[in-house]
């Protein structure tokens, strides 16, 4: 494991010595979470040959010590910093194939709760391998506007979800759809978390859309 020095700090697992990475899997954190959290799950998604990353949001938490954020939401109607987020979001997605020579044709966005968000916001606009959203949803369209072509999209979400209740991605799941989005959505019977089912059905997208 090592620190990867760029625009956003992150944590890095290459792949194995010598070898030349398959692809990349970049996974975004919660709000008030970090890149530790998603991180610790590396080693359960068995995706050999993948190199994974995991930045910290570019805002400190006002309220969780270590916590980061990628806007504010306390004030959930004007977003605030969300725009700079995803300008450097998107600079550092392009940058990174510079660092492990991965393109980002190859690499899979993931993001839970607000990193799910964030997904949906910057991947949908950049030509990556596919976009997996945990817990998450899609800002509204008068926020940025939806492209005409769209990655291959998996949307998991919880049940009992009561921090991003379910009627929240049933609606962002129909906005995708009715764009045109190929999207492969999957209610569990699960609160706002990540269980092992979802590591099987991330396992399983991944593997579907390589080559």
């Amino acid at each position: 494991m090592r620190n990867v020095a760029l625009s956003l700090n992150a944590i890095a697992f290459p792949s194995p010595p010598l070898a030349s990475p398959m692809g990349r899997l970049v996974g975004l954190h919660g709000w008030g979470s970090n890149a530790q959290d998603l991180a610790s799950l590396a080693p359960y998604l068995d995706l050999k040959g993948y190199q994974y990353v995991f930045p910290n949001g570019p805002m400190p938490h006002p309220d969780v010590p270590g916590g980061r954020m990628w806007y504010d939401l306390s004030d959930f109607a004007t977003r605030r910093g969300l725009p700079e987020s995803r300008q450097q979001l998107t600079d550092w997605l392009l940058s990174l194939e510079s660092v492990d020579g991965v393109p980002l044709n190859k690499t899979f966005l993931t993001g839970f709760s607000q990193g799910g968000a964030m997904t949906l916001d910057v991947g949908t606009h950049l030509p990556v391998a596919g976009l997996v959203v945990l817990s998450g949803y899609l800002h509204p369209l008068e926020i940025r506007p939806l492209p005409q072509t769209f990655p291959p999209i998996l949307m998991i979400h919880g049940l009992q979800d009561t921090v991003v209740q379910i009627a929240m991605a049933r609606k962002s799941h129909e906005a995708l759809l009715q764009a045109g989005a190929k999207v492969q959505y999957h209610e569990l019977e699960m609160a706002h978390e990540i269980q092992p089912e979802v590591m099987k059905l991330i396992q399983d997208f991944v593997q579907q859309q390589s080559p």
